[in-house]
C-alpha cells in the first residue's frame, strides 16, 4: 500500500476500508487524539487507523516510559511510529513508587495502566490540547479475564476504536500487513514485570535482569521468547521449534552464559514451549483484589 497517509490511487484491502469506517464512526466529533502506545502490532494498527482517519497532525503518540520498557521496545516504537508519521511524546511513568504494582498481584496491570493513564491526563491531555485518549485493546482482549488494565482505562474514559469496531488480533495482523507496518509480525511482548511470578516483589534490578537476558537471547537468533524470573534461575520459554536449536552445542553454552552474564546463576529451559499469561494461571477476576 505505499506509507500509512500517503494518497493512493488503488482502493484499500476490504479490511482496511471497513476497519477506517468503524474508527472513523468511534472518534466522530475528535479534534486531536492521543493514543497510548507501546509499538505492538495493536496500538501501531489503531495509530495507523486514527491518522488516516482524522490526518496525523491530529493524532499523538503518547509512550510510558519506565523501568519496566526494554530499551529495545522503545526504540522498536518510535520506529513504528515514523513509518506511521505521527510524532511521539514519552510520558515517565511511575509505577513502581505505587506499592500495590511492587506487590505484584494478579491485578498489577491495573496499577501500571492506571498510572500510565493519570501521567497522561496530568502531562499530556492538556499540554497537546487532546480531547481524547485511545488505546489498543481489541475484540480478543475484551473475552479474556485476565486483563486489569481494561479496569483502568474505562475509570479513565479511554475510547478502545478497535474493540468498539469488533476487530480481532487476526484482522489487526492483517491491516498492520496492508499499512506494511513494521511491528505487522512482530510477537506479543508484554512488559518486562509480567515475567516476574505473582506475589514476588518487581524491583528495577530484576527488570533490569530479565531485560539483558532477553535482548542478549534476541542477539543469538530467538526472536519470539520469554526469561521467568525465579530469584536466581532464569527459566526460558522459547516456541516449540526453536528448543532443539536451543540445547545443541554450541548453542546451549552460548544461552547459558548470555543469561548468566545477565544476572542469573541457573538456567533452565521450559519444555512447555512459551505461554502467554504464564503467571495469570488459575487466577482470575473473581479472586484478584478488588480494584478502586
Amino acid at each position: 500500500m505505499g506509507s500509512v497517509n500517503d494518497s493512493v490511487t488503488t482502493p484499500d484491502p476490504p479490511d482496511v476500508a471497513r476497519a477506517l469506517a468503524h474508527v472513523a464512526e468511534q472518534l466522530r466529533g475528535i479534534g486531536r487524539l492521543g493514543v497510548a502506545f507501546s509499538g505492538g502490532v495493536d496500538s501501531s494498527v489503531l495509530l495507523a487507523l486514527a491518522a488516516r482517519t482524522l490526518g496525523p497532525d491530529r493524532v499523538l503518540a503518547v509512550l510510558g516510559v519506565s523501568p519496566s520498557l526494554a530499551a529495545d521496545e522503545r526504540t522498536a516504537a518510535h520506529t513504528v511510529a515514523r513509518h506511521i508519521g505521527v510524532p511521539v511524546v514519552e510520558v515517565e511513568t511511575r509505577e513502581g513508587e505505587r506499592d500495590a504494582y511492587r506487590a505484584n498481584g494478579p491485578d498489577r496491570c491495573f496499577h501500571c495502566k492506571d498510572e500510565l493513564f493519570t501521567r497522561i491526563d496530568a502531562a499530556v491531555s492538556a499540554q497537546h490540547a487532546l480531547d481524547a485518549v485511545a488505546y489498543g485493546e481489541n475484540a480478543d482482549d475484551v473475552r479474556r479475564h485476565d486483563r486489569p488494565g481494561a479496569k483502568a482505562a474505562a475509570a479513565h474514559r479511554v475510547l478502545t476504536p478497535l474493540a468498539d469496531a469488533g476487530l480481532d488480533k487476526a484482522a489487526v495482523r492483517r491491516i498492520a500487513r496492508a499499512f506494511d507496518l513494521p511491528c505487522a509480525d512482530k510477537p506479543a511482548a508484554p512488559c518486562l514485570a509480567s515475567r516476574i511470578p505473582h506475589f514476588e516483589i518487581v524491583s528495577p534490578r530484576k527488570l533490569s535482569e530479565v531485560e539483558r537476558a532477553e535482548a542478549a537471547l534476541r542477539r543469538l537468533g530467538f526472536n519470539d521468547l520469554r526469561v521467568r524470573h525465579h530469584g536466581d534461575i532464569a527459566r526460558i520459554e522459547l516456541p516449540a521449534d526453536d528448543l532443539v536449536r536451543a540445547v545443541q552445542e554450541p548453542m546451549r553454552r552460548q544461552i547459558t552464559q548470555a543469561v548468566t552474564d545477565a544476572g542469573f546463576r541457573f538456567v533452565t529451559l521450559d519444555l512447555s514451549g512459551i505461554q502467554s499469561g504464564a503467571f495469570t494461571g488459575a487466577y482470575t477476576s473473581s479472586n484478584a483484589p478488588d480494584q478502586p
